[in-house]
């Protein structure tokens, strides 16, 4: 077990060594939140250097309140957002909409799937569901939050990730039916 304490006073001072350590007893877990975010592990490795040159950087400001995973992963979060909000491919996907919701359904299928599984399905969505869900079901944020971290209101967060959730449980559902075909992405 590493002393994050020293470890970070080290990476202060400018040791190389320290860098390189915390860089390696993160970058695995953080790519994958940057994965989260892209649709190519290309992108997620461009977001995850990113991100940690920003780790860099704000270490000073680092408090040592709360787990350094923690900090270090809400930085990756804000990376990958920033980094969707530049990207042209993804700025359409990325305008919310405030359209009418259709109706959500609260059964919830029998899953069948593996982790992998779902979160292949998960990656399938257009970029916007896929950033909203992330956000809220998987980072856990508020959907409050979450109209201040991307300037839109409260209840466009609760519908675009309704429309997310609600297009992945019609993938599962079909998923569940047809295991032996891909059924979603279309």
């Amino acid at each position: 077990m590493i002393d994050q304490r020293q470890l970070i006073k080290d990476c202060l001072r400018g040791n190389t060594k320290a860098q390189k350590q915390l860089y390696d007893a993160f970058a695995e877990s953080m790519l994958g939140v940057c994965y989260r975010y892209t649709k190519s592990l290309a992108d997620a490795e461009d977001v995850l250097q990113e991100g940690f040159v920003k780790v860099f950087r704000s270490l000073p400001a680092y408090r040592f309140e709360g787990e350094l995973g923690g900090w270090i992963r809400t930085i990756m979060v804000n990376t990958g957002l920033n980094w969707l909000k530049k990207k042209k491919e993804y700025q359409y996907d990325m305008s919310f909409l405030s359209e009418p919701l259709h109706p959500v359904s609260d059964d919830n299928p029998e899953i069948k799937l593996r982790t992998k599984e779902l979160a292949e399905l998960i990656r399938q969505l257009p970029s916007g569901y896929q950033t909203m869900f992330n956000l809220h079901a998987i980072e856990g944020y508020s959907h409050v939050e979450i109209g201040k971290m991307l300037g839109i209101s409260e209840s466009t967060s609760r519908s675009q990730y309704m429309r997310a959730r609600n297009l992945l449980i019609s993938w599962i559902e079909k998923y569940n039916t047809e295991p032996q075909k891909q059924v979603y992405g279309g």
